[in-house]
């Protein structure tokens, strides 16, 4: 989840241009980068950006030195008449209102496809490959996007004809578009961290996608950061639990009835307040007590004191990736590159030394 970010004034002009055009305002050609920064009150370096955003996404197409770009917004001419239904199969519905994934609706809507959300999540369907399949057979789509899938849903996909693109999930090594934040590394840099301030008892909770069949490129690096210091990894550090509110809290009692953790690397935001409520009712405090790390970031942290450690990653890559993909798909081009984007560890105040 992408923390509250304000937009710069090149990313607001972008959004502006971009809205004249396909409203068929500005048609042919962009104005120049002088007149427009006249016209918006802006130095030029601001427009230049702006424009460069619209060239990523595919809007303008640059003509070289001293011309001025071209618009290229005839969702006609671009797609050969191909207008796709996309089908957003995301694994929690909780992320259904996130400020990234409605931009991304909005731009593949934009760009002439029909984008749509689907009537359940892969947690609704439990992760079952049979009920995914039934409600793939009665929706209407043309490709089809599907968040934080396991393995086992992914190779599905794959052997379906329709178009599937993998939003984050077990995507590695099977022939799928797909894209997500490259993390593998981030994980290693906290739990070095940790250890660094004294910590040994190190614990990740990760959702069941994450851990099952095998743990994640993440999880494993985590691990292995573990062993490379001396801490022989166990399921201690990387436990089961039932994914369910029942099922969470029963792992969390169990985790602090004996040996209480001194760290804990949650993953995704909900677990992490459902974590520090259950912190709360114990009169455990953060970091004094007990260091917490999320592995995603969130727009409430930017009101949160101290400061949340949490891992961040930039939407906007992500959003690019996808509408290429579709658009790629809707010219008949076959596109099967998997990308990984940058992340950043904000270290925050919510860890510190271990207590003794």
């Amino acid at each position: 989840m992408e923390p509250f970010r304000l937009r710069s004034a090149a990313e607001q002009v972008a959004a502006y241009l971009r809205t004249l055009t396909q409203r068929g305002e500005i048609r042919g050609v962009m104005p120049g980068v002088h007149r427009l920064a006249a016209e918006f009150g802006v130095h030029r370096t601001t427009v230049e950006a702006a424009l460069r955003e619209l060239e990523r996404d595919g809007l303008l197409a640059a003509r070289g030195v001293g011309r001025r770009r071209q618009i290229v917004t005839n969702a006609a001419s671009r797609f050969a008449g191909r207008r796709l239904r996309v089908a957003i199969l995301m694994h929690d519905p909780l992320r259904l209102n996130e400020s990234w994934l409605i931009e991304l609706q909005h731009l593949l809507n934009q760009a002439g496809h029909a984008a749509f959300f689907t009537e359940k999540s892969l947690l609704d369907l439990r992760m079952n490959v049979g009920r995914v399949a039934r409600l793939v057979g009665r929706t209407e789509a043309d490709a089809w996007i599907v968040g934080v899938a396991s393995r086992e849903v992914l190779e599905w996909f794959v052997d379906q004809e329709i178009p599937a693109f993998a939003l984050f999930g077990r995507r590695r090594g099977l022939p799928v578009a797909a894209v997500g934040p490259d993390k593998p590394p981030v994980y290693a840099a906290i739990t070095r961290r940790l250890i660094e301030l004294g910590h040994r008892r190190i614990v990740l909770l990760a959702q069941r996608v994450r851990r099952l069949p095998k743990p994640g490129a993440s999880e494993q690096a985590f691990l292995a950061e573990l062993a490379a210091h001396g801490i022989e990894p166990h399921s201690y550090h990387l436990p089961d639990w039932e994914e369910t509110i029942n099922g969470f809290e029963a792992r969390l009692e169990a985790l602090f009835r004996i040996t209480p953790p001194t760290a804990l690397i949650i993953d995704e935001v909900p677990l992490w307040l459902s974590t520090l409520q259950f912190l709360g009712q114990r009169c455990l405090r953060v970091p004094q007590d007990i260091s917490m790390v999320c592995t995603d970031g969130d727009r409430a942290f930017a009101w949160c004191k101290p400061a949340v450690a949490h891992i961040y990653w930039d939407s906007r890559p992500v959003i690019r990736r996808i509408v290429r993909w579709v658009n790629n798909v809707a010219c008949g081009r076959q596109d099967l590159r998997q990308t990984l984007t940058k992340v950043n560890f904000v270290e925050g105040g919510t860890i510190g030394p271990a207590k003794k």
